[in-house]
């Protein structure tokens, strides 16, 4: 439980970094080339513009600092599913930010944030925590990184052989 709080912990250090970074690229795009009053859709373009950055930003942190004990020495492939659930995570943001202004009628910057950033937010880091740690960094998969620092007595010249038997 403590492995828990101390990943969730630091998963919101780096999410909290990524949500700064989301909200300043989303802030910037929306007042400025995808202001929804000169741009179709101007909204949901700068959701995913500032999002892909945000992605990028918390892969880093999560790959070297949350997860760093169970990331895996594939960096494709990991990197390949962390795109996917935060793709996942992209897609629940973007229902909540269309359903607002779309649907609901909401149109103002200020709706637009509360939606992108409170409603979609929220439920994009429930979705997204879980399916890295439960996939991408799972530690049951296997092939961790190697070890920053070598274990005690991994500099032994002359270690037992696997078969159990001593060495010679």
């Amino acid at each position: 439980m403590r492995t828990l709080f101390g990943q969730f912990a630091r998963f919101g250090v780096v999410g909290a970094v990524g949500f700064l970074v989301n909200l300043g690229v989303f802030n910037l795009l929306l007042f400025t080339v995808f202001d929804p009053k000169r741009v179709a859709y101007g909204e949901l373009y700068a959701n995913v513009i500032a999002t892909l950055v945000a992605i990028v930003v918390n892969w880093i942190g999560n790959r070297h600092w949350t997860f760093r004990a169970h990331r895996g020495r594939q960096l494709l492939r990991e990197g390949v599913e962390f795109g996917l659930v935060s793709l996942g995570g992209l897609l629940i943001g973007l229902a909540c930010l269309w359903i607002s202004h779309r649907v609901l009628g909401f149109e103002s910057k200020l709706a637009d944030n509360i939606a992108n950033n409170v409603v979609g937010l929220g439920l994009g880091t429930i979705f997204r925590f879980t399916f890295y740690r439960l996939w991408v960094f799972s530690p049951r998969r296997g092939d961790p990184a190697p070890a920053v620092f070598p274990p005690v007595g991994a500099d032994d010249p002359d270690p037992a052989p696997a078969t159990g038997e001593p060495a010679a």
